[in-house]
């Protein structure tokens, strides 16, 4: 039976055959990294921590205002998005897009990995 990182390398890399997606990354959320399939792994730790202070402050600001728990953070840039997505209580999901992809498909499966994730470690 696979074992729960393995199960998590599977989530990553279903997510990272979308088309468009160039790298993805799960988190804690807390900001400690789980597992990621980036080009520059120097940077996945630092992108894990950045991502869930993103995704805790748009918590934050959304739950003052009323608007409930976002599903989502989307940052975007000419050359490319960035999206944190909340995976359950302990975790988040991360994925790099290019700028010319639509984002249906990349947020469908997104969703469908995350509730994976979620469920994996609950």
């Amino acid at each position: 039976m696979p074992d729960t990182i393995d199960m998590v390398d599977r989530i990553l890399a279903d997510l990272k055959k979308v088309g468009g997606v160039e790298a993805c990354a799960a988190a804690s959320r807390d900001g400690l990294l789980i597992r990621g399939l980036l080009q520059k792994e120097q940077f996945a730790e630092s992108i894990a921590a950045m991502s869930a202070t993103m995704l805790g402050a748009a918590e934050t600001a959304t739950i003052e205002f009323g608007k409930g728990i976002p599903y989502r953070v989307i940052v975007e840039s000419e050359q490319g998005r960035l999206i944190a997505a909340g995976a359950g209580p302990k975790a988040l999901l991360i994925v790099i897009v290019n700028s010319d992809t639509g984002l249906g498909l990349i947020l469908l499966e997104l969703e469908k990995a995350a509730a994976r994730l979620k469920e994996l470690l609950s």
